[in-house]
């Protein structure tokens, strides 16, 4: 019983300690981490994006899990963010991100609540709702993109 608790604990600890730093060996792992999730939220957007613009006909199911993706996958990047992880492989980050992190901070928590707004806007089933929170969604992502990333 006693070796179960300190495995347990053990585990716990692990669980909940350290920094996002601490989750990655390397900071090329962390800014490939980020790298990929934004790939794949753009993705996901990008199809919803294409049944906004009329390019692809409506499919409320389809755009309903793409905007259930684009939800989860907004939480995901920001770990990957952390001191340290500026340098270590190509990226299009600005110094701003860490020298004014709490302005970084703040488009990140717009972020997950625009992509929140868009899942819940392709729940109802209507694409006027689609369109708004889409183009809300895209606004959000094209001013952290101007403040935090290099073109």
């Amino acid at each position: 019983m006693r070796k179960t608790l300190v495995t347990i604990a053990a585990a716990a600890a692990a669980i909940g300690a350290g920094s996002a730093q601490a989750q990655f060996a390397k900071p090329e792992d962390a800014i490939k981490y980020r790298q990929s999730t934004m790939y794949l939220m753009n993705t996901h957007l990008g199809r919803i994006g294409a049944v906004a613009k009329g390019a692809v006909p409506f499919d409320a199911a389809a755009v309903q899990n793409n905007a259930a993706i684009v939800e989860q996958i907004a939480k995901l990047p920001w770990q990957g963010f952390s001191p340290g992880t500026d340098t270590g492989r190509e990226n299009r980050a600005k110094p701003e991100i860490w020298t004014n992190n709490a302005k970084f901070v703040e488009h990140s928590k717009r972020l997950e609540l625009a992509a929140a707004g868009l899942s819940a806007a392709a729940k109802s089933g209507d694409l006027g709702q689609v369109k708004t929170a889409f183009g809300n969604t895209a606004q959000v992502c094209k001013a952290c993109h101007d403040d935090f990333r290099k073109d």
